[in-house]
């Protein structure tokens, strides 16, 4: 049965955690376990009671050892210099037995074999000093005793070949464990600098509303948007997807975020000439199999005129304030694929009440339960449902509708740029 938390208590965490020893000296015995054992200091503080708290640790951290120093009036006194039921394992005791002997550490014999067999359902425990060739032991290991300063007595063993086999493992999946660990950190330190890649500071419109979002399926991906400051009032509008997923599309996607923004210099003037350049850089600079699709829209906020050039991308939708629809149809391939590469330019002129909307294919994609997508039908019916809506709540709903068809795991990215054409303020 469940406990209250609903876990099972046989799953509840468990790990050995601290032993007690009794020493005259903390000081003393600090140096002793970390100079000559070469165990680290894990805890050193003074409680409010007044007393000194102190803990030593193997170099594994698996557990750690209290050091406890009694008043002499305390029965836990007469504890101090007593076999202590702790055993340290290593992979070889002659070598430690030497590295610890050359550092002062008082041992009280030399390393010796010991062997367990079963005969007859009896265990049989010995110590020998060497393996006899007729005998095939199931279990054995090398063992020693050594004494810290105040003569507390502990047991340094080696296991044999099939348990060193097991520790072996425990230290391959140890090992995995922290190559996961640092590859999670590795990730989210990725998706952190890919969430400063995305418009920080949008320029300012007089006569357009704009808000854009992305939502990655994973902690980093391939869908880009961006917002452009042009000069003499125009705004760039960007929404791309990389081909691919994960790490190698979101290195990908910072690569054409950088094109865009050292050449959009060039796009005010010669839209064709900027996205050409961008093209032969993402080629020159990526794998031939890497591309893009691009829709990339310039707005006038004086003339509230909108130039654009989709390449290979979803068509743009233009709600009209009259309830009519325009696509921002195809004008070029995609980006980063072809080498002689051209682009025809469009163009719309928007009015008070016009909504732009532009979008990944991880919007329309997305399906429910049965199997069903999203698609475009569906985002047409939300945009003119809340077409009244700010450009922000507007995008807000989108996603929601989205999320909402398909809640399950999200399997690609979710970009989507709203825009809002209105009089100038």
């Amino acid at each position: 049965m469940d406990d209250a938390a609903g876990v099972q208590p046989s799953s509840a965490y468990l790990r050995l955690h601290a032993v007690q020893v009794f020493v005259r000296d903390q000081d003393r015995s600090i140096r002793f376990y970390v100079d000559q054992l070469g165990f680290k200091l894990s805890i050193d503080v003074r409680l409010e009671s007044g007393k000194r708290w102190v803990t030593v640790e193997p170099p594994d951290g698996g557990a750690v050892l209290t050091l406890i120093a009694p008043s002499p009036r305390a029965a836990d006194y007469k504890k101090i210099g007593r076999a202590i039921p702790v055993v340290f394992v290593t992979e070889s005791v002659p070598a430690k037995f030497h590295e610890w002997r050359s550092r002062g550490v008082r041992f009280l014999s030399t390393p010796r074999l010991r062997r367990i067999r079963y005969e007859g359902g009896r265990r049989d425990v010995s110590g020998v000093e060497t393996w006899p060739e007729e005998t095939d032991p199931i279990w054995g290991a090398a063992f020693t005793r050594f004494q810290d300063v105040d003569g507390n007595t502990f047991q340094l063993v080696s296991f044999d070949s099939v348990s060193r086999a097991i520790e072996a493992q425990r230290r391959v999946a140890a090992e995995k464990l922290e190559a996961e660990r640092r590859a999670a950190h590795e990730l989210e330190i990725a998706r952190q600098v890919q969430a400063r890649l995305f418009p920080q500071r949008p320029p300012h419109a007089a006569t357009l509303e704009y808000a854009g979002r992305c939502i990655q399926a994973r902690h980093v991906g391939g869908d880009y948007y961006d917002f452009l400051s042009l000069g003499r009032d125009r705004l760039g509008l960007v929404v791309a997807d990389i081909a691919g997923k994960g790490m190698p599309a979101a290195l990908l996607m910072a690569n054409l975020q950088a094109n865009l923004r050292s050449q959009c210099a060039t796009a005010l003037d010669e839209p064709e000439r900027f996205l050409y350049s961008v093209n032969q850089l993402f080629c020159e600079s990526t794998p031939d199999s890497a591309y893009a699709t691009l829709l990339y829209a310039e707005y006038d906020d004086n003339a509230q005129r909108l130039r654009y050039a989709n390449c290979g991308h979803l068509h743009g939708l233009l709600l009209r304030s009259d309830g009519t629809l325009d696509r921002l149809h195809t004008t070029a391939t995609v980006i980063g694929f072809f080498e002689s590469w051209t682009c025809a330019i469009g163009e719309y002129a928007l009015r008070p009440g016009d909504v732009l909307v532009l979008y990944t294919d991880g919007v329309t994609e997305s399906f429910d339960a049965s199997g069903d997508e999203f698609g475009e039908e569906r985002l047409l019916d939300g945009i003119r449902r809340r077409r009244d809506l700010p450009a922000q709540a507007l995008l807000d709903s989108l996603v929601h509708d989205v999320q909402s068809f398909s809640p399950h795991e999200q399997y690609d990215d979710i970009t989507m740029i709203v825009a809002r054409c209105r009089t100038a303020s």
